[in-house]
């Protein structure tokens, strides 16, 4: 598979020394897009220690209307309440995704309503698809015999992962009620033990290296 520009020139850099970043979108409506704020940086840490991946050991915070915006393949989108991109905010968000960049939004529990309704205004012609037990994503580093882990109990429902895709590439990866961000933060946070917070941080890294791989 031909991978995009972004990820073949962070390949290439990584063998001079560029590390990986993750740019957390900052957007309108009221939700807060900066909740989990220890998620990232463990998530960074925890990738830098167990993979041969270089990162930079804080998140990026952007705008889609920020000149800087398109310099970061690695997205991601997080909160517990409302989403409302700007008419220029969709239009580089399409852009940015049709032109090799990846997004992880992850539901922080609260996100599904705005956020489907939002991401049907970038694409309205694709669909979210559920991804099975099997997909690559599930064990593009470690393995996840049972699909997305469950971090956090809201409303009964199973872990769910979803994705839209262009010509065969995984451009967005929507994980529902599995709370991945919460699993990420510092321990003392929601006192989750130890292998709960471990399968979400593996989980994280299979999303990284899939993104960056497929």
């Amino acid at each position: 598979m031909i991978k995009s520009i972004y990820f073949i020139v962070f390949l290439l850099g990584s063998l001079y020394g560029q590390t990986f970043q993750i740019a957390r979108i900052q957007y309108g409506g009221g939700g807060d897009w900066y909740c989990d704020p220890s998620s990232l940086p463990n998530l960074l840490n925890y990738l830098t220690n167990n993979t041969p991946i270089s990162t930079y050991p804080e998140e990026v915070r952007i705008k889609l209307s920020d000149d800087k915006a398109t310099q970061y393949p690695y997205l991601y989108l997080t909160g517990h309440g409302n989403i409302k991109f700007k008419e220029n905010e969709i239009i580089a968000l399409r852009s940015m995704l049709l032109d090799g960049a990846f997004l992880h939004v992850d539901d922080n529990y609260g996100l599904d309503k705005p956020f489907r309704r939002e991401i049907k205004k970038v694409f309205p012609k694709k669909d979210l698809v559920e991804l099975p037990k099997n997909h690559e994503i599930f064990n593009s580093y470690f393995n996840f015999p049972n699909g997305l882990p469950k971090v956090h109990e809201h409303d009964k429902k199973p872990p769910q992962a979803f994705a839209l895709f262009h010509k065969k590439r995984m451009i967005l990866l929507y994980t529902y009620e599995s709370d991945l961000g919460d699993g990420w933060e510092d321990p003392s946070v929601h006192q989750d033990p130890w292998p709960i917070r471990e399968s979400a941080l593996k989980m994280g890294v299979n999303i990284i290296y899939f993104a960056l791989s497929q």
